[in-house]
Protein backbone atom coordinates (compact mmCIF):
# COMPACT_ATOMS: atom_id res chain seq x y z
CA UNK A 1 0.00 0.00 0.00
CA UNK A 2 1.77 3.40 -1.40
CA UNK A 3 -0.08 6.29 0.68
CA UNK A 4 2.00 8.63 -0.86
CA UNK A 5 0.00 7.96 -4.12
CA UNK A 6 -2.94 9.69 -2.49
CA UNK A 7 -1.96 13.13 -2.11
CA UNK A 8 0.12 15.53 -4.60
CA UNK A 9 3.66 15.17 -3.20
CA UNK A 10 5.69 15.91 -6.52
CA UNK A 11 4.49 19.84 -5.52
CA UNK A 12 7.01 19.78 -2.42
CA UNK A 13 10.20 20.05 -4.67
CA UNK A 14 8.78 23.42 -5.45
CA UNK A 15 8.28 24.64 -2.31
CA UNK A 16 11.17 27.14 -1.72
CA UNK A 17 10.16 30.20 0.14
CA UNK A 18 10.59 33.63 -1.32
CA UNK A 19 12.00 36.72 -0.04
CA UNK A 20 8.96 37.92 2.08
CA UNK A 21 9.10 34.63 4.74
CA UNK A 22 6.14 32.70 2.17
CA UNK A 23 6.04 29.62 0.07
CA UNK A 24 4.05 27.92 -2.50
CA UNK A 25 1.09 27.36 -0.78
CA UNK A 26 1.63 23.42 -0.93
CA UNK A 27 -2.13 22.43 0.67
CA UNK A 28 -5.79 24.00 0.41
CA UNK A 29 -7.40 24.17 3.63
CA UNK A 30 -11.37 22.13 3.33
CA UNK A 31 -13.62 24.25 5.23
CA UNK A 32 -14.13 21.17 7.75
CA UNK A 33 -9.85 22.27 8.20
CA UNK A 34 -10.59 25.12 8.76
CA UNK A 35 -13.51 24.81 11.16
CA UNK A 36 -11.60 22.74 13.66
CA UNK A 37 -8.62 25.03 13.69
CA UNK A 38 -11.46 27.85 14.24
CA UNK A 39 -12.83 25.86 17.02
CA UNK A 40 -9.71 25.30 18.73
CA UNK A 41 -8.63 28.93 19.23
CA UNK A 42 -12.60 29.97 19.84
CA UNK A 43 -12.13 27.21 22.56
CA UNK A 44 -8.35 28.30 24.44
CA UNK A 45 -9.93 31.40 24.48
CA UNK A 46 -13.00 30.82 26.29
CA UNK A 47 -11.10 29.11 28.72
CA UNK A 48 -9.10 32.05 29.87
CA UNK A 49 -12.22 34.03 30.03
CA UNK A 50 -13.78 31.82 31.93
CA UNK A 51 -11.08 31.41 34.42
CA UNK A 52 -10.40 34.85 34.83
CA UNK A 53 -12.94 34.70 37.85
CA UNK A 54 -10.82 32.29 39.93
CA UNK A 55 -8.00 34.20 39.24
CA UNK A 56 -8.42 37.43 41.47
CA UNK A 57 -5.42 36.36 44.05
CA UNK A 58 -1.78 35.79 43.76
CA UNK A 59 -2.26 32.22 44.46
CA UNK A 60 -5.16 31.30 42.09
CA UNK A 61 -3.14 33.42 39.31
CA UNK A 62 0.15 32.27 39.83
CA UNK A 63 -0.21 28.71 41.43
CA UNK A 64 -3.70 27.71 40.35
CA UNK A 65 -4.81 27.69 44.09
CA UNK A 66 -2.67 24.70 44.87
CA UNK A 67 -6.00 22.51 44.04
CA UNK A 68 -4.83 20.60 40.97
CA UNK A 69 -4.74 17.10 41.32
CA UNK A 70 -2.17 14.59 41.00
CA UNK A 71 -3.76 13.80 37.01
CA UNK A 72 -3.93 17.06 36.48
CA UNK A 73 -0.96 18.41 37.07
CA UNK A 74 0.59 15.07 35.41
CA UNK A 75 -1.03 15.47 32.18
CA UNK A 76 0.16 19.69 32.55
CA UNK A 77 3.46 18.57 33.75
CA UNK A 78 3.98 16.49 29.78
CA UNK A 79 1.95 18.92 28.36
CA UNK A 80 3.52 22.05 29.56
CA UNK A 81 6.84 20.20 27.75
CA UNK A 82 5.36 18.85 24.59
CA UNK A 83 5.45 22.06 22.24
CA UNK A 84 7.50 22.54 19.71
CA UNK A 85 10.55 21.80 21.45
CA UNK A 86 9.31 18.35 21.12
CA UNK A 87 7.02 18.24 17.71
CA UNK A 88 9.27 19.94 16.11
CA UNK A 89 12.90 20.19 17.17
CA UNK A 90 12.64 16.21 17.55
CA UNK A 91 11.11 15.39 14.54
CA UNK A 92 13.88 17.27 12.76
CA UNK A 93 16.30 15.97 15.47
CA UNK A 94 15.56 12.56 14.67
CA UNK A 95 16.17 12.94 10.98
CA UNK A 96 19.32 14.71 11.62
CA UNK A 97 20.72 11.92 14.33
CA UNK A 98 18.25 8.86 13.97
CA UNK A 99 17.07 7.13 16.44
CA UNK A 100 19.75 8.24 18.93
CA UNK A 101 17.07 11.78 19.39
CA UNK A 102 14.88 8.93 22.15
CA UNK A 103 17.86 9.48 24.38
CA UNK A 104 16.22 12.85 25.02
CA UNK A 105 12.97 10.84 25.98
CA UNK A 106 14.47 8.47 27.94
CA UNK A 107 17.57 8.45 29.60
CA UNK A 108 17.42 12.24 29.43
CA UNK A 109 14.05 12.63 30.96
CA UNK A 110 12.57 9.28 32.90
CA UNK A 111 15.48 8.97 35.91
CA UNK A 112 15.01 13.00 36.21
CA UNK A 113 11.71 12.91 36.71
CA UNK A 114 11.33 9.89 39.13
CA UNK A 115 14.41 12.06 40.64
CA UNK A 116 12.02 14.91 41.00
CA UNK A 117 9.03 13.96 42.36
CA UNK A 118 10.70 11.27 45.21
CA UNK A 119 14.04 13.51 45.77
CA UNK A 120 12.87 17.36 45.27
CA UNK A 121 9.08 18.04 45.24
CA UNK A 122 8.96 17.63 48.81
CA UNK A 123 10.94 20.43 49.50
CA UNK A 124 9.69 22.63 46.42
CA UNK A 125 6.32 21.58 48.16
CA UNK A 126 6.95 22.23 51.57
CA UNK A 127 8.92 25.64 51.55
CA UNK A 128 5.56 26.77 49.51
CA UNK A 129 8.07 28.67 47.70
CA UNK A 130 6.24 30.13 43.69
CA UNK A 131 9.31 29.33 41.91
CA UNK A 132 12.71 28.11 41.92
CA UNK A 133 14.56 31.13 42.19
CA UNK A 134 12.41 31.55 45.32
CA UNK A 135 13.68 28.65 46.77
CA UNK A 136 17.33 29.89 46.20
CA UNK A 137 15.96 33.27 47.89
CA UNK A 138 15.01 31.11 50.95
CA UNK A 139 17.96 28.57 50.58
CA UNK A 140 21.09 31.21 49.79
CA UNK A 141 19.29 35.11 50.03
CA UNK A 142 18.22 37.03 47.89
CA UNK A 143 21.75 37.65 45.54
CA UNK A 144 21.53 34.03 44.57
CA UNK A 145 17.95 34.76 43.73
CA UNK A 146 18.07 37.53 41.87
CA UNK A 147 21.08 36.28 39.95
CA UNK A 148 18.68 32.64 39.18
CA UNK A 149 15.38 34.85 38.29
CA UNK A 150 17.35 37.23 35.72
CA UNK A 151 18.76 33.96 34.01
CA UNK A 152 15.63 32.15 33.83
CA UNK A 153 13.09 35.30 32.65
CA UNK A 154 16.04 35.27 29.33
CA UNK A 155 15.52 31.43 28.99
CA UNK A 156 11.74 31.72 29.10
CA UNK A 157 11.21 34.44 26.46
CA UNK A 158 14.26 32.96 24.49
CA UNK A 159 12.22 29.44 24.25
CA UNK A 160 9.19 30.99 23.82
CA UNK A 161 10.04 32.16 21.03
CA UNK A 162 11.43 28.68 19.06
CA UNK A 163 7.55 28.07 19.50
CA UNK A 164 6.63 30.77 17.50
CA UNK A 165 9.23 30.40 15.01
CA UNK A 166 8.16 26.69 15.12
CA UNK A 167 4.49 27.73 14.36
CA UNK A 168 4.95 30.06 11.72
CA UNK A 169 7.33 27.61 9.70
CA UNK A 170 4.39 25.31 9.54
CA UNK A 171 2.20 27.76 8.10
CA UNK A 172 4.64 28.63 6.21
CA UNK A 173 5.54 25.02 4.13
CA UNK A 174 2.11 23.54 4.35
CA UNK A 175 0.10 26.50 3.64
CA UNK A 176 1.94 28.79 2.16
CA UNK A 177 1.20 31.47 5.01
CA UNK A 178 3.52 34.94 5.93
CA UNK A 179 5.51 33.69 8.32
CA UNK A 180 5.02 37.10 10.61
CA UNK A 181 1.84 36.85 10.22
CA UNK A 182 1.44 33.89 11.66
CA UNK A 183 4.00 34.58 14.98
CA UNK A 184 1.58 37.65 16.03
CA UNK A 185 -1.58 35.81 15.55
CA UNK A 186 -0.04 32.87 17.45
CA UNK A 187 1.02 35.41 20.08
CA UNK A 188 -1.46 37.63 20.52
CA UNK A 189 -3.95 34.35 21.28
CA UNK A 190 -1.56 33.12 24.14
CA UNK A 191 -1.20 36.36 25.64
CA UNK A 192 -4.49 37.04 26.25
CA UNK A 193 -5.90 33.58 27.50
CA UNK A 194 -2.53 33.73 30.15
CA UNK A 195 -3.24 37.19 30.42
CA UNK A 196 -6.92 36.12 31.77
CA UNK A 197 -6.46 33.44 33.46
CA UNK A 198 -3.47 32.64 34.88
CA UNK A 199 -2.03 29.64 35.52
CA UNK A 200 -5.31 28.31 35.85
CA UNK A 201 -5.77 28.89 32.32
CA UNK A 202 -2.56 27.11 31.55
CA UNK A 203 -2.93 24.32 32.91
CA UNK A 204 -6.64 23.70 31.92
CA UNK A 205 -5.52 24.51 28.43
CA UNK A 206 -2.43 22.30 28.55
CA UNK A 207 -4.54 19.45 29.24
CA UNK A 208 -6.78 19.97 26.70
CA UNK A 209 -3.68 20.73 24.14
CA UNK A 210 -2.57 17.19 25.78
CA UNK A 211 -5.47 15.08 23.96
CA UNK A 212 -5.19 17.06 20.60
CA UNK A 213 -1.45 16.46 20.38
CA UNK A 214 -2.09 12.84 20.80
CA UNK A 215 -4.89 12.55 18.65
CA UNK A 216 -3.38 14.42 15.63
CA UNK A 217 -0.04 13.58 15.78
CA UNK A 218 -0.78 9.77 16.09
CA UNK A 219 -1.48 10.20 12.23
CA UNK A 220 1.85 10.61 10.25
CA UNK A 221 3.21 7.23 12.88
CA UNK A 222 0.66 4.95 12.13
CA UNK A 223 0.29 5.83 8.60
CA UNK A 224 3.64 6.26 7.47
CA UNK A 225 4.37 2.53 9.51
CA UNK A 226 1.76 1.23 7.44
CA UNK A 227 3.34 2.44 4.37
CA UNK A 228 7.07 0.78 5.33
CA UNK A 229 5.54 -2.49 6.38
CA UNK A 230 6.37 -1.87 9.85
CA UNK A 231 9.35 -1.02 11.88
CA UNK A 232 11.50 -3.80 10.00
CA UNK A 233 10.59 -2.34 6.86
CA UNK A 234 11.28 1.30 8.14
CA UNK A 235 14.56 0.25 8.98
CA UNK A 236 15.06 -1.95 5.94
CA UNK A 237 14.56 1.72 3.81
CA UNK A 238 16.88 3.81 5.84
CA UNK A 239 19.49 1.62 5.69
CA UNK A 240 19.02 1.55 1.71
CA UNK A 241 18.55 5.12 1.56
CA UNK A 242 21.72 5.92 3.94
CA UNK A 243 23.86 3.52 3.71
CA UNK A 244 26.83 5.02 5.40
CA UNK A 245 25.11 6.09 8.92
CA UNK A 246 23.35 3.48 11.56
CA UNK A 247 19.96 5.64 12.57
CA UNK A 248 18.34 2.56 14.25
CA UNK A 249 20.67 1.82 17.03
CA UNK A 250 20.08 3.64 20.73
CA UNK A 251 23.42 2.51 21.74
CA UNK A 252 25.57 -0.07 20.08
CA UNK A 253 27.06 2.70 17.59
CA UNK A 254 28.53 5.19 20.42
CA UNK A 255 31.58 3.26 21.74
CA UNK A 256 33.28 5.76 19.55
CA UNK A 257 32.63 9.77 18.83
CA UNK A 258 32.56 8.91 14.82
CA UNK A 259 30.80 5.21 14.88
CA UNK A 260 27.24 7.20 15.14
CA UNK A 261 25.51 10.04 13.13
CA UNK A 262 25.62 12.66 16.43
CA UNK A 263 29.90 12.30 16.70
CA UNK A 264 28.79 11.72 20.52
CA UNK A 265 30.22 9.09 22.94
CA UNK A 266 28.13 7.39 25.29
CA UNK A 267 29.77 9.43 28.08
CA UNK A 268 28.07 12.95 26.99
CA UNK A 269 25.00 10.88 26.78
CA UNK A 270 25.08 9.33 30.47
CA UNK A 271 26.83 12.43 32.25
CA UNK A 272 26.12 15.33 29.66
CA UNK A 273 22.90 14.66 28.93
CA UNK A 274 21.37 11.75 31.75
CA UNK A 275 22.78 13.55 34.65
CA UNK A 276 23.11 17.43 34.25
CA UNK A 277 20.96 19.14 31.16
CA UNK A 278 18.38 15.92 32.40
CA UNK A 279 18.26 16.28 35.97
CA UNK A 280 18.70 20.14 36.07
CA UNK A 281 16.01 20.77 33.30
CA UNK A 282 13.44 18.72 35.10
CA UNK A 283 14.09 19.66 38.63
CA UNK A 284 14.87 23.70 37.97
CA UNK A 285 13.10 24.33 35.26
CA UNK A 286 10.09 26.47 37.03
CA UNK A 287 7.95 26.25 33.41
CA UNK A 288 7.41 22.33 34.38
CA UNK A 289 8.04 22.66 38.13
CA UNK A 290 5.39 25.26 38.65
CA UNK A 291 2.71 22.67 37.07
CA UNK A 292 3.97 20.72 40.25
CA UNK A 293 3.82 22.77 42.86
CA UNK A 294 -0.28 23.88 42.01
CA UNK A 295 -0.85 19.78 43.43
CA UNK A 296 -3.40 19.95 45.93
CA UNK A 297 -0.92 18.05 48.51
CA UNK A 298 2.43 16.61 48.82
CA UNK A 299 1.34 13.03 47.50
CA UNK A 300 -0.03 14.63 44.58
CA UNK A 301 3.15 16.65 43.89
CA UNK A 302 5.08 13.14 44.23
CA UNK A 303 2.93 11.57 41.80
CA UNK A 304 2.23 13.64 39.54
CA UNK A 305 5.78 13.78 37.38
CA UNK A 306 5.63 9.62 38.03
CA UNK A 307 2.42 9.85 36.16
CA UNK A 308 4.04 12.10 33.78
CA UNK A 309 7.17 9.98 33.41
CA UNK A 310 5.08 6.97 31.66
CA UNK A 311 3.25 9.23 29.02
CA UNK A 312 6.84 10.52 28.20
CA UNK A 313 8.21 7.06 27.63
CA UNK A 314 5.34 6.84 24.87
CA UNK A 315 6.22 10.21 23.37
CA UNK A 316 8.84 9.39 20.82
CA UNK A 317 6.29 7.33 18.95
CA UNK A 318 4.72 10.82 17.58
CA UNK A 319 8.19 13.07 17.69
CA UNK A 320 11.18 10.24 17.07
CA UNK A 321 9.12 8.36 14.81
CA UNK A 322 7.99 11.26 12.14
CA UNK A 323 12.02 12.04 11.43
CA UNK A 324 12.76 8.16 10.91
CA UNK A 325 9.97 8.31 8.57
CA UNK A 326 11.27 10.76 6.90
CA UNK A 327 14.81 9.44 6.27
CA UNK A 328 12.69 6.12 5.05
CA UNK A 329 10.11 7.76 2.75
CA UNK A 330 11.25 11.40 1.21
CA UNK A 331 12.80 11.05 -2.35
CA UNK A 332 15.00 14.21 -1.44
CA UNK A 333 17.62 14.87 1.51
CA UNK A 334 17.02 17.96 3.67
CA UNK A 335 20.01 20.34 4.45
CA UNK A 336 20.44 22.05 8.07
CA UNK A 337 18.14 24.60 8.32
CA UNK A 338 20.59 27.89 8.42
CA UNK A 339 21.98 25.96 4.76
CA UNK A 340 18.11 25.92 2.93
CA UNK A 341 18.81 26.96 -0.91
CA UNK A 342 15.99 27.49 -3.25
CA UNK A 343 14.28 23.74 -3.85
CA UNK A 344 15.55 22.75 -0.99
CA UNK A 345 14.29 22.19 2.51
CA UNK A 346 15.25 22.59 6.33
CA UNK A 347 15.41 19.68 9.26
CA UNK A 348 12.77 21.87 10.47
CA UNK A 349 10.48 20.94 8.50
CA UNK A 350 10.54 17.40 8.29
CA UNK A 351 7.06 17.36 10.47
CA UNK A 352 4.79 19.94 7.85
CA UNK A 353 6.75 17.68 5.17
CA UNK A 354 5.18 14.57 6.58
CA UNK A 355 1.84 16.19 7.32
CA UNK A 356 1.43 16.99 3.94
CA UNK A 357 2.47 13.78 2.86
CA UNK A 358 -0.04 11.73 4.51
CA UNK A 359 -2.92 13.67 5.72
CA UNK A 360 -6.54 15.14 3.65
CA UNK A 361 -9.40 16.81 4.60
CA UNK A 362 -10.45 16.54 8.16
CA UNK A 363 -7.00 14.94 8.84
CA UNK A 364 -5.06 17.77 7.99
CA UNK A 365 -7.07 20.50 10.28
CA UNK A 366 -6.68 18.14 12.78
CA UNK A 367 -2.82 17.55 12.16
CA UNK A 368 -2.28 21.03 12.17
CA UNK A 369 -4.58 21.96 15.52
CA UNK A 370 -2.24 19.43 16.96
CA UNK A 371 0.61 21.45 15.91
CA UNK A 372 -1.10 24.86 17.13
CA UNK A 373 -1.74 23.11 20.55
CA UNK A 374 1.47 22.19 21.08
CA UNK A 375 2.88 25.35 19.80
CA UNK A 376 0.26 27.31 22.24
CA UNK A 377 1.36 24.85 24.95
CA UNK A 378 5.07 25.49 24.82
CA UNK A 379 4.40 29.51 24.83
CA UNK A 380 1.96 29.72 27.25
CA UNK A 381 4.33 27.04 29.51
CA UNK A 382 7.40 29.73 29.15
CA UNK A 383 5.30 33.22 29.44
CA UNK A 384 3.30 32.20 32.64
CA UNK A 385 6.17 30.94 33.96
CA UNK A 386 7.84 34.18 33.17
CA UNK A 387 5.26 36.38 34.60
CA UNK A 388 5.83 34.57 38.04
CA UNK A 389 9.80 34.48 38.39
CA UNK A 390 9.69 38.37 37.10
CA UNK A 391 6.78 39.56 39.42
CA UNK A 392 7.76 37.30 42.72
CA UNK A 393 11.37 37.49 42.02
CA UNK A 394 12.20 40.33 40.70
CA UNK A 395 9.73 43.15 41.03
CA UNK A 396 8.54 42.26 44.41
CA UNK A 397 11.71 42.24 46.25
CA UNK A 398 13.83 44.68 44.33
CA UNK A 399 11.77 47.05 42.82
CA UNK A 400 8.51 47.46 45.00
CA UNK A 401 8.24 45.86 48.47
CA UNK A 402 4.86 45.43 50.22
CA UNK A 403 1.83 46.36 47.49
CA UNK A 404 -1.31 44.30 47.57
CA UNK A 405 -1.64 40.85 46.15
CA UNK A 406 -4.15 42.52 43.58
CA UNK A 407 -1.43 44.72 42.41
CA UNK A 408 0.87 41.85 41.61
CA UNK A 409 -1.27 40.01 39.88
CA UNK A 410 -1.83 43.13 37.85
CA UNK A 411 1.78 43.59 37.36
CA UNK A 412 1.86 39.53 36.66
CA UNK A 413 -1.12 40.16 33.11
CA UNK A 414 0.92 43.20 32.18
CA UNK A 415 4.49 40.78 32.32
CA UNK A 416 2.49 38.00 30.44
CA UNK A 417 1.78 40.41 27.39
CA UNK A 418 5.18 42.01 27.41
CA UNK A 419 7.10 38.93 27.36
CA UNK A 420 5.16 37.70 24.60
CA UNK A 421 5.83 40.74 22.78
CA UNK A 422 9.67 40.32 23.53
CA UNK A 423 9.57 36.37 22.14
CA UNK A 424 8.25 37.32 19.13
CA UNK A 425 11.59 39.47 18.33
CA UNK A 426 13.30 36.08 19.85
CA UNK A 427 11.46 34.13 17.51
CA UNK A 428 14.07 35.28 14.59
CA UNK A 429 16.86 34.26 16.56
CA UNK A 430 15.87 30.75 16.06
CA UNK A 431 16.49 30.98 12.51
CA UNK A 432 20.41 31.13 12.96
CA UNK A 433 20.58 27.57 14.13
CA UNK A 434 21.26 24.47 11.91
CA UNK A 435 18.05 23.48 13.91
CA UNK A 436 15.96 23.79 16.49
CA UNK A 437 17.12 21.35 18.85
CA UNK A 438 20.61 22.91 18.63
CA UNK A 439 19.54 25.96 19.69
CA UNK A 440 17.34 24.51 22.66
CA UNK A 441 20.59 22.72 23.57
CA UNK A 442 22.63 25.44 23.96
CA UNK A 443 20.05 27.27 25.64
CA UNK A 444 20.02 24.47 28.51
CA UNK A 445 23.55 24.49 28.75
CA UNK A 446 24.21 28.01 29.84
CA UNK A 447 21.15 28.40 31.73
CA UNK A 448 19.57 25.06 33.18
CA UNK A 449 23.46 23.12 33.96
CA UNK A 450 25.21 25.18 36.41
CA UNK A 451 21.54 26.50 38.19
CA UNK A 452 21.10 22.55 39.07
CA UNK A 453 24.41 22.22 40.37
CA UNK A 454 23.11 25.25 42.80
CA UNK A 455 19.65 24.02 43.88
CA UNK A 456 21.57 20.34 44.43
CA UNK A 457 23.76 21.16 46.95
CA UNK A 458 21.51 23.46 48.73
CA UNK A 459 19.19 20.67 49.30
CA UNK A 460 21.43 18.03 49.73
CA UNK A 461 24.16 19.79 52.00
CA UNK A 462 23.31 21.80 55.00
CA UNK A 463 27.22 23.64 55.37
CA UNK A 464 26.57 25.15 51.95
CA UNK A 465 26.45 28.98 52.03
CA UNK A 466 24.64 31.77 50.77
CA UNK A 467 27.91 33.47 49.14
CA UNK A 468 29.07 30.16 48.16
CA UNK A 469 25.18 29.31 46.16
CA UNK A 470 25.49 32.73 44.57
CA UNK A 471 29.75 32.32 43.57
CA UNK A 472 29.31 29.14 42.16
CA UNK A 473 25.89 30.15 40.16
CA UNK A 474 27.58 32.61 38.16
CA UNK A 475 30.75 30.99 37.87
CA UNK A 476 28.93 28.08 35.89
CA UNK A 477 27.07 29.91 34.19
CA UNK A 478 29.98 32.54 33.06
CA UNK A 479 31.62 29.40 32.31
CA UNK A 480 29.27 28.23 29.85
CA UNK A 481 28.61 31.15 28.17
CA UNK A 482 32.88 31.57 27.50
CA UNK A 483 32.39 28.23 26.35
CA UNK A 484 29.80 28.98 23.44
CA UNK A 485 31.15 31.70 22.45
CA UNK A 486 34.22 30.30 21.82
CA UNK A 487 33.12 27.59 20.05
CA UNK A 488 30.87 30.17 17.92
CA UNK A 489 33.93 32.43 16.99
CA UNK A 490 36.68 29.82 16.53
CA UNK A 491 34.94 26.33 15.37
CA UNK A 492 38.13 24.01 16.22
CA UNK A 493 37.46 24.45 20.11
CA UNK A 494 34.72 22.29 19.66
CA UNK A 495 37.28 19.76 19.73
CA UNK A 496 38.57 20.16 23.22
CA UNK A 497 35.25 20.89 24.98
CA UNK A 498 33.81 17.72 23.37
CA UNK A 499 37.24 15.58 23.42
CA UNK A 500 37.50 14.60 20.52
CA UNK A 501 38.18 16.24 16.67
CA UNK A 502 35.15 14.28 15.29
CA UNK A 503 32.50 15.38 17.76
CA UNK A 504 29.35 17.56 16.29
CA UNK A 505 27.82 20.27 17.76
CA UNK A 506 25.39 18.10 20.01
CA UNK A 507 28.24 16.78 21.41
CA UNK A 508 29.74 20.44 22.58
CA UNK A 509 26.11 20.68 23.87
CA UNK A 510 26.68 17.85 25.90
CA UNK A 511 29.74 17.97 27.63
CA UNK A 512 29.78 22.24 27.57
CA UNK A 513 27.09 21.12 30.09
CA UNK A 514 28.79 19.06 32.17
CA UNK A 515 32.08 21.62 32.23
CA UNK A 516 29.95 24.33 32.84
CA UNK A 517 28.06 22.09 36.34
CA UNK A 518 31.63 20.72 37.57
CA UNK A 519 32.72 24.50 37.50
CA UNK A 520 29.87 25.52 39.63
CA UNK A 521 30.04 22.67 42.01
CA UNK A 522 34.26 23.28 42.37
CA UNK A 523 33.51 26.70 43.49
CA UNK A 524 30.76 26.29 45.30
CA UNK A 525 32.20 23.47 47.46
CA UNK A 526 35.49 26.51 47.55
CA UNK A 527 34.12 29.32 48.59
CA UNK A 528 31.70 27.34 51.42
CA UNK A 529 35.40 26.22 52.88
CA UNK A 530 35.84 30.03 53.54
CA UNK A 531 32.90 31.44 54.35
CA UNK A 532 29.97 30.41 56.94
CA UNK A 533 27.09 29.27 56.37
CA UNK A 534 23.23 29.34 58.16
CA UNK A 535 22.24 28.23 61.13
CA UNK A 536 20.68 24.75 61.09
CA UNK A 537 16.93 26.50 62.41
CA UNK A 538 16.97 28.51 59.46
CA UNK A 539 17.18 25.40 57.33
CA UNK A 540 14.29 23.31 58.27
CA UNK A 541 11.46 22.73 55.32
CA UNK A 542 14.36 23.47 52.74
CA UNK A 543 17.17 20.68 53.20
CA UNK A 544 17.66 17.25 53.69
CA UNK A 545 18.58 16.34 57.41
CA UNK A 546 17.21 19.17 58.66
CA UNK A 547 13.28 18.74 57.96
CA UNK A 548 11.04 15.79 58.67
CA UNK A 549 9.18 14.26 55.72
CA UNK A 550 5.55 12.97 55.98
CA UNK A 551 5.44 9.41 56.35
CA UNK A 552 3.43 7.39 53.98
CA UNK A 553 4.08 3.88 55.57
CA UNK A 554 0.02 4.02 56.45
CA UNK A 555 -0.43 3.77 52.82
CA UNK A 556 -0.42 0.13 50.80
CA UNK A 557 2.26 -0.28 48.74
CA UNK A 558 0.37 0.27 45.34
CA UNK A 559 -0.79 3.71 46.68
CA UNK A 560 2.88 5.00 47.17
CA UNK A 561 4.46 7.24 44.88
CA UNK A 562 7.73 5.20 44.90
CA UNK A 563 6.12 2.17 44.17
CA UNK A 564 4.77 3.69 40.92
CA UNK A 565 8.41 5.16 40.06
CA UNK A 566 9.74 2.02 40.53
CA UNK A 567 7.27 -0.06 37.37
CA UNK A 568 8.27 3.32 35.46
CA UNK A 569 12.05 2.36 36.17
CA UNK A 570 12.10 -0.78 34.84
CA UNK A 571 9.48 -0.07 31.61
CA UNK A 572 12.65 2.83 30.61
CA UNK A 573 15.35 -0.25 31.29
CA UNK A 574 13.32 -2.49 29.12
CA UNK A 575 13.40 0.03 26.52
CA UNK A 576 16.74 0.09 26.56
CA UNK A 577 16.99 -3.58 25.94
CA UNK A 578 14.69 -3.08 23.01
CA UNK A 579 16.52 -0.56 21.28
CA UNK A 580 19.81 -0.88 22.32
Amino acid sequence: MNLSLSFPLAMLWFAAPDSAGTAQRLILLHPVDLAIIVIYFAMVLGIGFYLKRYTKSGEGFFLAGREMTAWVAGLSFISANLGALELMGWAAASYQYGILAAHWYWIGAIPAILFLGLVMMPFYYISKTHSVPGYLQLRYGESARGLAAVMFSFMTVLMAGIDMYAMALVMKVVLGWNMHFSIWVSALTVAVYVALGGLFSAIFNEVLQFFLIWFGALLIPILGLMETGGWSGLVARIHQNFPQGDYTHLWRTMGSFADNPMGIHWTGIVFGLGWVISVGYWTTDFLVVQRVIASKDLRAAKLAPIIGSYFKMAVPFIVILPGLLALAVLPFHLVPANAVGPGQHGYNEVLPLMLARYCGPGLLGLGITALIAGFMSGMAGNVSAFATVWTYDLYRPFMRKGASDSHYVTVGRTCTILGMLVSIGTAYLAMQFRSIMDYVQALFSIFIAPLFGTVLLGMLWKRVTPAAGFWGLLAGSASSITMFLMVKFNHSMLAYIALSSQAKDMAENMYRALWSWLICVIVTVAVTAFTEPKPVEQLTGLVYGCTELPSEGHLPLWKRPIFWAGVSLVLFLVLQWIFW
